[in-house]
């Protein structure tokens, strides 16, 4: 798609404040494909002006109707879907194949499950002698991240839409172009003026004046921790509210019972899968010291496999980022089994997909989040020392439990300290809440759980 050179403000695109702008670089070639206006405090504020304008239009129209517009919205994006793919794959750099499958199927699947549930959610309840009104938050400030880039962006403003809020959205600078096309669809979609609008810029100006903003009455931002606290800040001290989706060290768990080879290619390709750029990544394989050996063995052949498949991170402070954290894990003691900090490709921000054995829980790249296709094995003792070990991070995102039987995995993963577990390997539900324990998050994402993140409560005694 061709880059706007304006904002989406009140239904059109309209000219930036000022002349600076950002250059969107392909990762894979390192060649700049696009270039969008970076806003400024001045165009956030008219963006959060439209929006505050068409709050009471929006909240008041009938749930259906809301309903119906998101119907309209998830119909775009399913029509769109080959552009989607190809403009996250020139922006990104995945692979087209995942973009086709994941960063375009995933959201199309999301907007139709808030079309369904804005239809058919109870906005009002009898309790007692009460009746409770669940009523939207008001205007909304999402801050969305790189990674999955029009996934992030429906799995908030499609909630915040079915809610009845009005949005304000600030999307990553690396990935700003599929979130022009995002707003082309809304406005395809028939969504009213003002309801959504979209502002490109850098986060420390246009992500901070947006979280900062008086007329914001909920800061939604998916991304790292320690943004994630100085947003948390901000908004505490205005009493706003937020939800957040921060970083992940997920452990996946592999019990003695549990088909090796299998819990390890699966695992191994759930790190590599966006080129490892994915929060809630099993990034830690722990495995029974008796199975140890042949679990290394196994992951650095599986790695392997993957040297030509996956695509670049996202640039190159993130490429030097990945490959700084392998260079402390080899200083630290760990063993390279597969791949390594040398560059892969003479072009384009590559990481070789890399395996480190002998890891202990104390090092860096055990106890940090790496965002790389890096993933690192640990040996454990027996069960209760796989607990410690996989809840022994700040983190608590997700994990995987693998078991001969499921009634095993389960009571391992109900002791687990994460928001959510694929058991021998489950399947991603849009409908399923999604969100952290400790450092990873206040809140959740997807789902009826997703949509309550947007509303507050009213009760009327009789």
């Amino acid at each position: 798609m061709k880059a706007h050179d304006g904002m989406y403000i009140d239904g059109a695109w309209r000219p930036a404040d000022g002349r600076d702008t950002i250059e969107v670089v392909n990762p894979a070639d390192e060649q700049v494909i696009g270039r969008v206006p970076a806003g400024n405090a001045l165009d956030v504020d008219s963006a959060v002006r439209a929006a505050r304008a068409a709050l009471p239009g929006w909240a008041a129209t009938p749930p259906a109707e809301r309903a119906a517009r998101l119907g309209a919205l998830r119909d775009v994006l399913a029509a769109r879907k080959d552009e989607i793919a190809e403009t996250v794959t020139a922006e990104l750099g995945s692979p087209l194949k995942f973009s086709q499958a994941v960063h375009a199927g995933a959201p199309i699947a999301v907007a139709g499950s808030y079309a369904e549930l804005a239809a058919t959610h109870a906005f009002e309840e009898k309790v007692g002698n009460s009746v409770v009104h669940h009523e939207p938050v008001g205007v909304v400030g999402a801050i969305t991240p790189w990674n999955y880039p029009l996934h992030q962006i429906v799995a908030k403003a499609a909630p915040a839409l079915a809610a009845g809020c009005t949005l304000v959205l600030k999307p990553a600078e690396d990935t700003p172009l599929i979130a022009q096309l995002f707003a082309e669809a809304v406005h395809e979609a028939g969504v009213p003026a003002g309801v959504f609008n979209l502002v490109t810029g850098l986060g420390p100006v246009a992500g901070q004046a947006l979280a900062e903003h008086p007329g914001v009455d909920l800061v939604s931002f998916t991304g790292s921790t320690a943004v994630g606290r100085r947003i948390g800040a901000t908004a505490g001290a205005a009493v706003k509210k937020v939800a957040l989706e921060l970083g992940g060290k997920s452990a996946n768990v592999i019990l003695p019972s549990a088909d090796l080879a299998k819990a390890v290619n699966v695992g191994v390709a759930n790190v590599m899968s966006n080129s490892g750029q994915t929060c809630s990544a099993w990034t830690r394989m722990l495995v029974h010291r008796d199975q140890y050996d042949e679990a290394v063995s196994l992951a650095a052949g599986a790695a392997a496999k993957y040297g030509d498949r996956i695509g670049p991170v996202v640039n190159a402070r993130q490429r030097d980022r990945v490959r700084g954290y392998i260079d402390k894990g080899v200083a630290e003691g760990a063993r390279l089994v597969a791949g390594g900090p040398e560059a892969p490709r003479e072009q384009g921000y590559f990481v070789s997909p890399t395996v480190f054995a002998d890891v202990t829980e104390e090092m860096t790249i055990a106890q940090e989040e790496i965002f790389g296709p890096v993933l690192s094995v640990l040996r454990y003792e027996d069960e209760d020392d796989a607990l410690r070990i996989a809840n022994g991070t700040v983190y608590g995102l997700a994990g995987a439990v693998w078991a001969g039987d499921e009634a095993e995995a389960v009571a391992f993963a109900r002791r687990m300290d994460t928001g959510q577990v694929d058991i021998n390997g489950g399947r991603f539900n849009p409908l399923a809440p999604f969100g952290g324990y400790k450092q990873s998050g206040v809140g959740r994402e997807l789902g009826a759980h997703g949509l309550a993140e947007y509303l507050q409560t009213k009760s009327l005694q009789f």
